[in-house]
């Protein structure tokens, strides 16, 4: 009995000492400016053993670690430094989401963070999608992770991966949300995502597929969003016909009755809608009208 005594006190001394550095950090965060990067060390590395030290206190602990993340991202974000180093931020998420696995803030904000551009934020997307596909291993029933890791690609310019992560968080069973189903606009974000990377074909792919939902709505916006498809595709080729009136001439075109005399068009194009295509006599580039019912493109960014 004294030895049960004695094994349960030491898990409390344990436990109280744990808690103690953790809040020895939030101490030190609030009271000291950033420290360099190399002045900078964690008490606790290791996710393992820290789980082991916090015992049933985990998700206490994993409380402060959240903190000190923000309060440290925070910091350095705001910090008048040239050179901002956020080398502890994945190592305290880490340490969070291994305490406590069902975090869900932790791994979004905390890829949120990761992710975010530099010289402001980290720059690190990879550290991101690492710390995503761990929720995704903890939680594999929430879309919201693989979501999450499609909107950092979509961010980082790289369509094709982030519509391949839109599906498959369309397809994680049971996905909903605000009770309606996620699949219902997560699929028509992918197709969207790959028209505005240009990759029109496996765009319309998807709008195909699209067009024998159930729901009228989503059959009507895919309808127009081939339409779209459609435009994209017809202005890559105008402007393979404006650079070679270029190519000949010297300048872009100034209308389209300059390409129709030129015999590179019979007449002006019009979009998949009726209305006439806008001709950049300055560049040679070529967009929808504004008043077209197919603009703004995907690929476009209006004003």
């Amino acid at each position: 009995m004294k030895g049960v005594t004695k094994l349960g006190a030491g898990f409390l001394t344990i436990a109280v000492l744990t808690m103690g550095v953790v809040r020895l950090q939030m101490v030190r965060e609030q009271r000291f400016t950033q420290a360099e990067a190399t002045q900078q060390v964690l008490y606790v590395s290791s996710p393992a053993v820290l789980t082991r030290l916090a015992l049933s206190y985990d998700a206490l602990v994993a409380d402060l670690y959240w903190i000190r993340a923000i309060q440290y991202y925070g910091g350095t974000r705001l910090s008048d430094a040239a050179s901002k180093s956020y080398a502890l931020l994945y190592p305290l998420l880490d340490l969070t989401t291994a305490l406590d696995p069902n975090f869900n803030i932790a791994y979004e904000f905390g890829a949120f963070f990761l992710s975010e551009k530099k010289p402001g934020g980290p720059g690190r997307s990879d550290l991101a999608i690492r710390l995503l596909e761990k929720g995704i291993a903890a939680r594999p029933d929430r879309w919201q992770y693989p979501y999450d890791v499609g909107f950092v690609h979509y961010r980082d310019g790289d369509y094709k991966d982030a519509a391949e992560w839109f599906l498959r968080a369309a397809e994680t069973p049971g996905a909903k949300k605000d009770g309606e189903r996620a699949d219902v606009w997560l699929r028509p974000l992918a197709a969207n995502t790959l028209a505005a990377g240009r990759d029109t074909r496996s765009s319309r792919v998807l709008y195909q597929q699209l067009l024998k939902s159930d729901a009228s709505w989503l059959r009507a916006d895919a309808a127009r969003r081939l339409k779209q498809l459609d435009a994209i595709d017809s202005i890559a080729v105008l402007e393979q016909l404006t650079a070679e009136y270029e190519r000949r001439f010297g300048n872009p075109p100034p209308r389209w009755d300059d390409m129709v005399r030129a015999g590179l068009l019979r007449r002006a194009p019009l979009d998949p809608d009726g209305h006439e295509y806008v001709l950049n006599p300055w560049w040679g580039d070529v967009t929808l009208a504004d008043d077209s019912p197919l603009w703004p493109l995907p690929t476009e960014k209006p004003a």
